[in-house]
């Protein structure tokens, strides 16, 4: 089979090559990957920012998108021909996040996705909703999952403000999922093109944030003064400050990225987390039934994620337009 593969860091340097054919042991299950996703812990893994030490040679990427051709002894819950994408961490099934569970990471921990074909454990897979195509579902397993996980941090009710931070795979998803519970959503861009976009999908309100920087007064002043109730924060350090500003008493940060880098660690704003009596939370992708649960909703609300598509020679191309964080939504590629 072909399989891209980090041999050595770098985007120019991550490889294409002829690997073995696997095949599926007791209880595991051989997928062939129809369409795999690009997340920004891809581009760092690549380039050997997100784990300096991790052992090579790794096929990388996390989100796939496939169906079954083989499964091995003892597997009932699966059969050849059958949907299907792989979960995050493949050890974490249900309940809260543990230590244990966080290990098996795709592309991180063991190999990923970037293959044609790959063999999962049978639970470390989860069906796809009937009407999404593989490009779509590959969308699915780390950036729909995190926002889902993020709206839910929120506790929101219908009327609710969100405040989404650019236009990539998570924030669009957000957005996307703010919607269908009724919640008003702004958004922040450095493109008025790509808010043109947003506005499509059910945006109510964007700012360039390039021409006008301090969108945390603008979300204030599109909230009558009172803060949004959530903030998706995919930025981190640098924008971190602007987002408690920007939230109202008592509403939540939904901590998701880094995509701004990293900062002096005495700049944590503690008094506009005491003033705003703010709750800031994690969000780490989430867990099979998080997974489950989340396509339920997708199928319910026929929603259709958003994206860019490449062909599967095209890895480093792709790598690239996200290291130059001009694409909208997600970055596909088929599998072929």
């Amino acid at each position: 089979m072909k399989a891209w593969q980090i041999s050595s860091f770098g985007v120019d340097s991550l490889e294409f090559v002829e690997r073995p054919t696997p095949s599926p042991g007791s209880g595991e299950v051989l997928v062939r990957v129809r369409a795999i996703s690009f997340n920004y812990r891809d581009l760092l893994m690549i380039k050997g920012l997100y784990n300096p030490k991790l052992q090579l040679p790794r096929i990388p990427c996390s989100d796939g998108a496939g169906e079954v051709a083989a499964v091995g002894e003892g597997v009932v819950a699966w059969k050849p021909g059958d949907r299907v994408a792989g979960i995050f961490m493949q050890n974490w099934l249900d309940g809260a996040l543990t230590p244990a569970k966080a290990r098996g990471a795709l592309g991180g921990d063991i190999d990923g996705m970037l293959a044609e074909y790959v063999v999962l454990h049978e639970t470390g897979l989860v069906s796809l909703p009937e009407h999404l195509s593989f490009q779509e579902a590959a969308t699915l397993p780390c950036a729909a999952l995190t926002a889902w996980n993020a709206l839910a941090a929120g506790n929101l009710r219908p009327g609710a403000n969100v405040l989404i931070q650019g236009t990539g795979g998570v924030s669009i998803f957000a957005l996307q999922f703010a919607r269908l519970q009724g919640a008003r959503v702004l958004g922040i861009s450095s493109s008025y093109e790509k808010l043109d976009r947003a506005y499509t999908l059910g945006l109510d309100a964007g700012l360039n944030y390039r021409e006008d920087p301090e969108w945390d007064r603008w979300a204030l002043d599109q909230t009558g003064g009172q803060g949004v109730d959530l903030v998706v924060e995919v930025g981190g350090a640098g924008t971190l400050s602007r987002s408690l500003r920007a939230l109202r008493i008592g509403g939540v940060v939904a901590q998701v990225g880094v995509l701004s880098g990293p900062a002096d660690p005495v700049s944590l704003p503690i008094a506009s987390i005491l003033h705003k009596q703010a709750r800031i939370q994690g969000i780490y992708v989430g867990s099979r039934k998080d997974f489950e649960e989340m396509n339920k909703a997708i199928s319910l609300a026929a929603l259709r994620p958003v994206g860019e598509n490449f062909p599967w020679s095209h890895a480093r191309q792709a790598l690239t337009r996200m290291e130059e964080a001009t694409h909208f939504g997600k970055l596909v590629l088929t599998v072929a």
